[in-house]
């Protein structure tokens, strides 16, 4: 079988636009030239499967920042049988026909800016990435940049808390106007300077609010008199990057170590659970599981303990896309 027809991207393009208004529509369209997920094949047990990867650690190089890291250090799919997922790693060429007029705005901490860094290696190439990296690791800094070629916008917006995520939403909802790809994340800023995880999941209900008021179907909605009761939300473009691994005795500081522990990521964790804004949980965010990539990849990936090797960051990049293909019901 050929690995993605033209009418494949043609089909993923459209629907890149259209789940925003929506969120069925993925799982509706299909074309001459793609090909179903075969009716045995759960969507719900691919994305349960989709961030199983292993990492081969030859000749590993510790630098995160290295644009070469790839070929240090390689990663894979493990085998998801006995269910057909099929997830592949997409090339330049095939992300950039998925991406093509597309806007795609990333925001959260320096997890969000490495994750923005490994989707631009991926649609630029080493070289043009050599150009703008500097302007793109300007410290707590925005960045954007218009890819020509595709024509896809792509935004980098600093916001290390969730109430910095809550007001960019809310600019959204009074523009009328949101990106088609949304990826954001928050946690290790409020878990090391205001350490409360009640409050952190306070803020997550809030901005679950919030979001939801993007999803145009009122019908998937139930008022039980506390609050919005998601139900079946199929939303694909929406994703939250989650936490990395914490690995306490490489943590540079005193007050990382003191504050950033074990007990209290799972706080947070719980309290990002039970705020009901991932799609595992009955919201409208699909988890980007840096925790589990991170974890895999192990201590040897990681300088710090909390900011890990490109290849973490490509892997993640990999389960968004693999994950917009398996919404829209399609074979790889």
């Amino acid at each position: 079988m050929l690995f993605f027809s033209c009418a494949l991207f043609i089909t993923l393009a459209v629907c890149v636009h259209l789940t925003r208004y929506f969120p069925l529509v993925s799982l509706m369209l299909s074309s001459p030239g793609s090909v179903p997920l075969s009716s045995s094949v759960n969507l719900d047990s691919c994305i349960s499967l989709i961030h199983q990867v292993e990492f081969d650690f030859q000749e590993l190089n510790n630098n995160i920042e290295n644009t070469s890291v790839g070929n240090t250090i390689s990663w894979k799919w493990i085998d998801s049988e006995p269910v057909q997922c099929d997830f592949q790693k997409l090339t330049k060429f095939d992300a950039s026909d998925l991406f093509n007029g597309s806007w795609v705005v990333v925001a959260g901490d320096s997890q969000a800016k490495l994750f923005v860094v490994s989707l631009l290696e991926l649609l630029l190439g080493e070289n043009e990435m050599g150009v703008i990296k500097g302007d793109l690791f300007k410290r707590h800094s925005d960045y954007k940049v218009f890819i020509d070629e595709i024509g896809m916008k792509l935004e980098f917006i600093w916001a290390p808390y969730v109430s910095n995520l809550t007001d960019l939403v809310v600019g959204f909802e009074e523009k009328i106007s949101y990106p088609d790809v949304f990826v954001i994340g928050a946690g290790l800023w409020d878990m090391l300077h205001v350490n409360n995880a009640t409050d952190f999941g306070v803020s997550l209900k809030l901005l679950r609010d919030l979001v939801v008021l993007l999803l145009p179907v009122p019908s998937d909605f139930a008022n039980d008199g506390a609050g919005m009761n998601l139900v079946s939300i199929r939303s694909p473009n929406f994703f939250w990057l989650g936490m990395p691994k914490l690995i306490n005795s490489m943590l540079k500081t005193d007050e990382k170590r003191e504050k950033m522990t074990d007990v209290m990521w799972q706080a947070y964790t719980d309290e990002l659970y039970s705020s009901k804004l991932l799609r595992q949980s009955g919201g409208p965010l699909l988890l980007l599981d840096t925790h589990a990539l991170s974890n895999s990849c192990g201590a040897r990936c990681t300088t710090d303990g909390m900011h890990y090797n490109g290849v973490v960051y490509e892997a993640a990049v990999h389960v968004m896309l693999n994950g917009l293909l398996i919404e829209s019901n399609q074979k790889l």
